[in-house]
């Protein structure tokens, strides 16, 4: 068994760290106190080649595996996480049916640009009254001759208030359920596309968050993407990607808390010598410690499963799961170590707190991930 990273793998970690340092942790507290969305660091990422690891080199992109694309993200979440989400916004979910399903139209005007950085894509998926029940989707879509009329609300929607464009889950047919449902490209300014308020959260401030409403929205047949029936399907065909992904972001926030708190440990003097000697701060830094490890290793072994292409359901959702909880967990001791500055905005440490909520939710809450596992180990 080779537990290393190969020698291109550490090189592009390193790359990307070099970028973390430089631009974006001495912006991190800013970026989150504005609670603006970055549009210079977002396309800085661009320019670097970050959101085109995913896709063919034929249309921009560096055909990279699994693994890489997780190196990405954690080192970005290590520095911001509200710079990581619409980072994992742009390379995944907002430009995957695009480039799979798309015309060739939609890929110069749209995905190459996007890969750029040039144009910014969102993933409208969630709604009020469906978000893990993806078989209670009421946006719907009726064909219409050669177009297809939406009409619908979206909610929690990343990247919506810059997006040049939308990837829509819609339902044909309700009585079918999961099995009705497909996915639309709608543009910014089509007529029917409303961009509602923006949603003011308690973490990943500067990840703007957005409800959409469709009323008539009409986009012509050839915005459906993929074959009518097989939405559902196709969205599978990437979550277990989103899952693996999320325990990354989960592994970079956890990371810069620990760093954090090792650090204060070390500078903090109480009792005539600083806390870090004290047993009761070393076994919270070595429980930490053992959590990224631990998180560490059940990601990347996701990773190595996808790049496998290994059918890997189970380890998928244990991987977010635990790298998700375990970042909460970190996030939560880093706060207690830093005690009552951890209760100041002057310190990260309240930071990472709430941005750590931010990744419970995405890729499946924790209870659904268990019920996944469960069913996987035959329950």
């Amino acid at each position: 068994m080779n537990f290393k990273f190969s020698e291109e793998h550490q090189a592009f970690r390193q790359s990307v760290a070099r970028f973390v340092d430089k631009e974006v942790v001495p912006q991190a507290q800013a970026i989150d106190e504005r609670g603006e969305f970055p549009k210079e660091l977002f396309s800085r990422a661009g320019e670097l080649g970050y959101f085109g690891l995913r896709y063919p080199e034929e249309i921009g992109g560096s055909n990279a595996d699994m693994t890489m694309f997780c190196l990405m993200v954690e080192e970005i979440a290590r520095g911001s996480m509200s710079l990581a989400a619409g980072v994992a916004m742009q390379c995944l979910m907002s430009t995957n049916f695009i480039c799979h399903f798309g015309t060739e139209d939609h890929r110069k005007r749209l995905l190459i640009p996007a890969l750029k950085g040039e144009k910014i894509g969102a993933f409208a998926l969630t709604e009020p009254n469906a978000g893990s029940d993806l078989a209670a989707i009421q946006t719907t879509a009726v064909k219409d001759g050669d177009s297809y009329i939406l009409n619908g609300r979206k909610t929690w929607i990343t990247n919506a208030t810059v997006a040049d464009f939308f990837t829509v889950l819609a339902t044909q047919d309700k009585s079918k359920g999961i099995k009705g449902v497909d996915f639309f490209l709608v543009e910014k300014g089509n007529p029917g596309l409303i961009i509602g308020k923006k949603i003011d959260k308690m973490g990943v401030r500067a990840s703007e968050t957005t409800e959409l409403a469709f009323e008539n929205c009409r986009v012509p047949k050839e915005n459906l993407l993929g074959e009518e029936g097989t939405g559902f399907k196709n969205l599978m065909s990437i979550l277990n990607q989103i899952r693996v992904m999320t325990g990354a972001l989960s592994i970079g926030l956890s990371r810069a808390a620990y760093d954090a708190s090792v650090k204060y440990a070390n500078e903090r003097v109480q009792f005539g010598g600083p806390i870090g000697k004290f047993q009761a701060i070393k076994h919270k830094l070595a429980e930490m410690a053992m959590q990224i490890e631990l998180s560490t290793l059940i990601v990347y072994y996701g990773a190595w499963l996808i790049d496998q292409k290994v059918k890997c359901n189970k380890e998928a959702a244990m991987a977010k799961l635990y790298a998700s909880e375990a970042a909460n967990k970190i996030a939560d001791e880093a706060t207690r170590i830093f005690a009552s500055y951890g209760f100041s905005m002057e310190y990260p440490a309240q930071r990472y707190f709430r941005d750590a909520r931010f990744l419970l939710y995405g890729g499946g809450t924790s209870e659904i991930l268990k019920n996944i596992i469960a069913g996987e180990i035959g329950l």
